[in-house]
């Protein structure tokens, strides 16, 4: 009996898809760069399984029902491209190949198009729940060659997690690389996601003064709340762990944060495309300034920077830290599926925001139990431009305004670094007023560079310049918009 499905790369997320496949009655075959990998594999975590090695790409080949479905859970980059090489004179048409890793969508769309001419069919997925995720049920967010779904999707909606109508989290995305930039677009809120929470966590620490028991104690409280999600759960386990001298394990951890690429990438694209993702880049230079470490101890001497108390009742702070990091969280959402949308424009991905929400909903890294609120926020509106916009949303984000804005005003007023919460009360602020000053920055452009403008009293897409001092000309530069 030949395998369902092939698997190339033997590292956790690989080792942990392939056994979650054969719970699911699927005959996997694997296969690793690296003999030992495969043996050591097949006597340790596989062991008793129907899992079976392959210790050649062509003996993979051979093991595998066609149309042949090999997934590449391999580090992103020339390493997949070197995969698909290798492979594809291996195959035959309409043979699948699938990759699994964090891949900057430019290169799916790159590859879909060059083995489509090969007649090889080409998906590009992401994958998101870390290591138990892929064990006992990630999200996944296929993208790529149409024709390929219908051979994988039951392979994958089977050992994908399920929300608790029993709804796979997951489903197709789109074209192309519809798949990556949405698990991109997943990435970039949680890093939001997780600076929010770092910023709730220092403002109670150094704000408030507040020993671990206590934060653990609210971070436990408010995930019975609006912010139930996954990384509000850990965050409580993780403020309540103890080294081994009884002190909390955390404080031991060097402010250093690091990345690995996906939440920069939203923000470049964000620019690209023009969509204020103001809160997720934030989130992103945060970790660019915690890798300052030693430039920052000696700026904090410099400047004989002191920690100021909040003061006040305590309680009150806290439901109103919930409120801010609740209202910012959604801020978070609406961001990425503001940038979600312009690219599905852009790219003719026409892409199901209600979907990606369920894909979400359980699994991920950034499951929460508002993916809900999301889902049905899209199912009523599907053209909903604006998720704050929402019955739902709407209601959330006017009612906790006041203590948002108490939070940021205090953190700025103490000096407790709070970049992506303030971003998100900045970006609303912005957002609901109807003139903003860009009329004077036009004016600027136009003084110093003959950009032109346009008036409130003529026709949009009637440009003018000024000759605002008397001594310049009157040809304007080259109109475009910026």
């Amino acid at each position: 009996m030949k395998g369902d499905i092939g698997v190339i790369g033997l590292a956790v997320m690989g080792q942990n898809l392939i056994l979650n496949m054969n719970d699911h009655g699927y005959k996997v075959v694997a296969h690793n760069r690296t003999a030992e990998k495969v043996d050591e594999f097949l006597q340790g975590p596989a062991k008793g399984t129907d899992i079976v090695g392959a210790y050649s790409l062509q003996e993979l080949v051979d093991k595998l029902e066609s149309p042949r479905k090999i997934m590449l859970m391999v580090r992103a980059g020339d390493v997949v491209d070197s995969f698909i090489d290798k492979l594809v004179p291996l195959l035959d048409k309409g043979d699948i190949i699938i990759d699994g890793g964090n891949t900057n969508f430019p290169d799916t769309n790159r590859r879909v198009a060059a083995l489509k001419e090969k007649g090889i069919h080409f998906i590009g997925s992401g994958v998101s729940g870390g290591e138990e995720g892929a064990r006992f049920g990630p999200s996944i967010m296929p993208g790529g060659s149409p024709e390929a779904w219908p051979f994988v999707k039951p392979i994958f909606q089977a050992i994908s997690a399920k929300t608790e109508n029993n709804e796979p989290c997951c489903d197709w995305v789109g074209n192309d690389g519809a798949g990556h930039f949405v698990k991109m677009v997943h990435n970039g809120i949680e890093y939001g996601d997780m600076q929010l929470i770092t910023e709730a966590y220092q403002f109670m620490k150094d704000g408030l003064g507040m020993t671990h028991d206590e934060m653990q104690s609210v971070f436990i409280e408010w995930n019975k709340t609006e912010l139930n999600s996954y990384l509000v759960e850990i965050t409580s386990d993780i403020l309540g762990y103890k080294d081994t001298d009884g002190e909390p394990l955390v404080e031991k951890i060097l402010d250093t944060a690091g990345q690995k690429g996906t939440g920069k990438w939203t923000g470049i694209n964000a620019l690209d495309m023009g969509i204020p993702l103001t809160l997720i880049t934030e989130s992103v230079f945060a970790r660019c300034l915690s890798s300052l470490k030693d430039q920052r101890v000696e700026a904090e001497e410099l400047f004989g920077k002191k920690k100021s108390i909040v003061e006040g009742d305590k309680q009150v702070w806290i439901e109103a830290l919930r409120q801010a990091l609740l209202a910012s969280k959604i801020i978070s959402y609406a961001q990425g599926f503001m940038l979600m949308r312009e690219a599905s424009n852009e790219n003719g991905w026409d892409l199901n925001y209600g979907n990606v929400a369920l894909m979400w909903r359980g699994g991920c890294i950034i499951r929460s139990a508002f993916l809900s609120n999301i889902r049905d926020a899209y199912d009523i509106d599907p053209e909903l431009s604006f998720l704050g916009s929402d019955s739902y949303f709407k209601g959330i984000l006017e009612n906790s305004t006041s203590a948002w804005r108490k939070v940021a005003a205090k953190s700025m007023e103490v000096g407790i670094p709070m970049p992506s919460m303030t971003s998100a009360l900045t970006f609303l602020d912005g957002y609901t007023t109807a003139r903003l000053p860009a009329n004077l920055l036009q004016a600027q452009r136009d003084y110093f560079g003959a950009h032109t403008y346009e008036r409130v009293d003529k026709p949009k897409g009637e440009f003018f310049h000024t000759n605002w001092t008397g001594k310049g000309g009157d040809v304007s530069s080259t109109t475009y918009n910026s």
